[in-house]
């Protein structure tokens, strides 16, 4: 429904129509708009006496949208086809189209000649209004703006919709900001503000015999209250009882027998009433296709997205390897050769996402006049559908057309179409030779790690460093280097993602861009490394003459699986080149933790951490210091934990807050490029369990096991063990296992994962020993 909105807004003022009226062209304005944007036009200068002297109506047009954009670079403009009309400031309306205010016409004063003798009076003037979507000029007759026909079906879809969005009555009195309504007349069918109320409506005179409703209960007066008859425009005293085919609009009784319309086939209301919508619901049902069709791509672009993400990372594996097998003069181009790589990668995911981009506007718009038609065909008023009917045919046919022109076809390949020929290169190198030897005193000094400093926590690490304080060379910047915590080889740091004073912060748990990090920050901290795992880490200076030697290597040691949730100080355990031994580290920090060995069989890990707003679908909504959780869309919306996990045993648990309408909320892990917009599972990247007040399934890849039974209510608690050492992961409610274990062979990086709706709120639990269940049977396994 929220994509219907735009639809039901007034193109002048940008708010829902207020009395909209429908123009010649098919278009809705608000009648206040109407009388807004009116022009006073001289008979002779109006598109009547033009046709007359010689111009077509279609010349007519072409001549006023000229004249209207003629001065649109300077922010002005005149209406068209007026040569008169003075000029006036072009303005903007809140939905980006452009309006021209009414220019106030001359005072009509004698005109006096020179002989004293009074001149005719200047020529009547007509009324005039330019339709702000299609630029139509059209002339209005005596009747003025009551000519117009009132559109009734968009009223009605507009109440529709702002009682489904449950939105507060506002006054319809007030000119700038309407105030909340208290409340409204039964006979004036009005709804008022306090001030607005004491103003406009007295408790006096014949207004004291008016009936004042609250505001609620005169929205439901007004809803029950039948609907207006439609009478004709022409004849006010006469209902539409037929439907002229030529001038494609409902006509009256009297029409047919003294108006225009006397001449013209003529067919019965209902019969084309029914037959207008029969064509508009199968022009829906092409549409609709064109829209699952749109979704279906959508879903396709994403993927490729992904799949460039992993070709990247492939090739520049590859070209990492082909530059590694040089020597060292060639380093400096194969920092150019990744750049060129980088950009054919970049540009590849800005073409893909900028056709998402587009596509997704596209889609969005398509949704929203489908949901408008459909709220339309539930009318049952025949003559005010008539009138918009054949309008919004057209735009049907006209947006499904514009979905088959190329629109669902990729712009972008995923390949890589680069290969790099290395035999001449290498002949080329062997053939070079220095110009100019470098001092070597010109080179910084190698950087001294700040011990003292450096921590860890959970399974990030911060890091500190500094200059010798004897050396004479300035620095320019520093290059940290990590492994890959399996006692890999090093690898450059990572992009930065937030600066905090002389602190820089990196994430190397979800994709590794192996980029220099060139700066004079001394601080680094790392967030996203494996659990229980450790890591070495060293650090060089550079400046224009070279790079310096690596300072000491740092062993870096995360959150460990067999020890027990500890001190700062205790789990920032670094030391230079060697790490203790779990039994050693226990003796070591025995009288700080009151741990001794016998105890370590008991020991737990234990990981704490948040839900993450920064990959989290828009919808979510976030409280409690991102512990608690809810949405609010009733379609189900993803949220990740903040921290990913891939070694070790991780147990946390989810409590129920509220819990209405018997939602099916899931619970799981996934990994960050889950789709966001589904229930967790729908996709190949999420494992999860959902479940209402009665059972539960478990689903991953859209496929659904093992139902059991046992549900939730409000209060509940879901439980989540992920288990890497045993590969599986296994859920609970209320501490009793549900179901068998649900996953096995489990691996990669994953988050911790909850999808739901605005009927669910969790709050999150972390740093839970492992429960009894998985205990027991851990111990009987044993």
């Amino acid at each position: 429904m929220e994509e219907m909105e735009e639809e039901l807004k007034c193109p002048v003022c940008g708010s829902f129509y207020r009395e909209p009226i429908i123009l010649p062209c098919s278009h809705s304005l608000c009648l206040s708009c109407a009388r807004n944007i009116l022009v006073q036009t001289p008979d002779s200068e109006s598109p009547q006496s033009r046709r007359a002297s010689g111009l077509s109506d279609y010349d007519y047009l072409d001549l006023d949208k000229m004249s209207l954009y003629s001065e649109a670079d300077s922010g002005y403009g005149s209406y068209g086809g007026f040569a008169s009309a003075p000029t006036t400031p072009c303005q903007k309306s809140p939905n980006g189209v452009r309006v021209f205010p009414p220019s106030m016409p001359a005072p009509h004063l004698p005109h006096h000649h020179s002989s004293g003798a009074l001149l005719p009076p200047p020529p009547a003037r007509n009324q005039c209004l330019t339709c702000p979507q299609c630029h139509r000029s059209l002339l209005l007759d005596d009747r003025g703006l009551r000519g117009f026909a009132k559109n009734r079906v968009l009223e009605g879809v507009i109440e529709r919709y702002q009682q489904s969005k449950a939105a507060a009555l506002r006054c319809q009195l007030c000119e700038k900001n309407p105030k909340e309504a208290t409340v409204m007349c039964e006979q004036c069918d009005v709804f008022y503000c306090e001030p607005c109320r004491l103003r406009c409506h007295p408790p006096r005179g014949p207004l004291a015999k008016h009936r004042l409703l609250p505001p609620a209960q005169g929205r439901v007066s007004r809803r029950l209250s039948p609907r207006k008859i439609s009478t004709c425009t022409d004849h006010e005293l006469e209902n539409h009882s037929m439907y002229c085919v030529q001038c494609k609009m409902p006509v009256c009784y009297q029409c047919l027998e003294e108006g225009k319309h006397s001449s013209h086939e003529v067919k019965a209301l209902g019969a084309m009433w029914k037959l207008h919508k029969s064509q508009l619901s199968q022009a829906l049902n092409g549409l609709s296709d064109r829209a699952k069709e749109a979704k279906e791509f959508l879903v396709q672009l994403r993927n490729m997205v992904q799949q460039i993400q992993e070709n990247s990372v492939e090739f520049e594996a590859c070209l990492v390897a082909q530059c590694d097998a040089l020597i060292d003069a060639l380093n400096r181009r194969k920092v150019q050769l990744l750049s060129r790589v980088n950009k054919e990668h970049e540009h590849k995911l800005k073409v893909v996402r900028d056709q998402i981009s587009h596509c997704t506007v596209k889609l969005r718009q398509t949704t929203g006049l489908m949901e408008y038609c459909l709220e339309v065909i539930k009318e049952n008023d025949p003559s005010g559908f008539l009138q918009i009917s054949d309008a919004l045919i057209r735009r049907v046919h006209l947006t499904e057309d514009q979905w088959g022109k190329g629109t669902l076809t990729p712009r972008m390949t995923t390949d890589f179409d680069l290969n790099l020929d290395s035999a001449p290169l290498l002949q080329s190198i062997h053939q070079l030779d220095f110009v100019q030897m470098k001092a070597p005193s010109l080179v910084p000094a190698p950087p001294i790690l700040q011990m003292e400093e450096c921590c860890t926590h959970n399974n990030s690490a911060t890091l500190s460093w500094k200059q010798p304080p004897m050396s004479m060379v300035q620095a320019e910047g520093y290059i940290l280097e990590l492994d890959d915590g399996n006692g890999g080889q090093f690898r450059q740091e990572v992009i930065p993602n937030r600066t905090s004073g002389r602190a820089f912060s990196w994430s190397l748990g979800v994709v590794l861009h192996h980029e220099v990090f060139v700066g004079k920050e001394t601080m680094c901290t790392v967030d996203g490394l494996h659990f229980n795992s450790t890591y070495n880490a060293r650090v060089k200076a550079f400046n224009k003459a070279g790079v310096s030697m690596y300072s000491k290597t740092l062993v870096l040691q995360t959150s460990e699986g067999p020890y027990p949730r500890m001190s700062a100080s205790l789990t920032s355990r670094l030391q230079i080149n060697t790490m203790p031994s779990p039994l050693e580290f226990l003796q070591n920090s025995e009288q700080e933790t009151c741990v001794s060995p016998v105890d370590i069989k008991k020991l737990v890990a234990v990981a704490w951490f948040a839900f993450d707003p920064g990959s989290a679908h828009s919808d979510i909504i976030f409280s409690n210091d991102n512990l608690t959780v809810t949405c609010n869309s009733y379609d189900d919306r993803v949220v990740l934990g903040k921290t990913g996990f891939s070694k070790g045993v991780h147990y946390w648990e989810l409590t129920i807050d509220r819990y209405d309408n018997h939602p099916d909320p899931a619970f799981g892990v996934a990994r960050v490029e889950v789709m966001k917009d589904v229930m967790l599972g729908k996709d190949d990247k999420a494992w999860a369990m959902y479940v209402d007040n009665n059972r539960s399934w478990f689903m991953h890849n859209n496929s659904h096991t093992n139902r059991t039974e046992g549900g939730i209510t409000k209060g509940a608690t879901v439980g989540v063990l992920l288990d890497f050492t045993r590969r599986t992961l296994t859920f609970s409610i209320n501490e009793e296992q549900q179901g068998p274990v649900a996953f096995e062979n489990m691996e990669g990086l994953l988050f911790p994962a909850v999808s739901l709706n605005r009927n669910v709120q969790v709050t999150l639990h972390t740093g839970m020993p492992i429960p009894r269940f998985y205990s027991s049977r851990a111990s009987i396994a044993s």
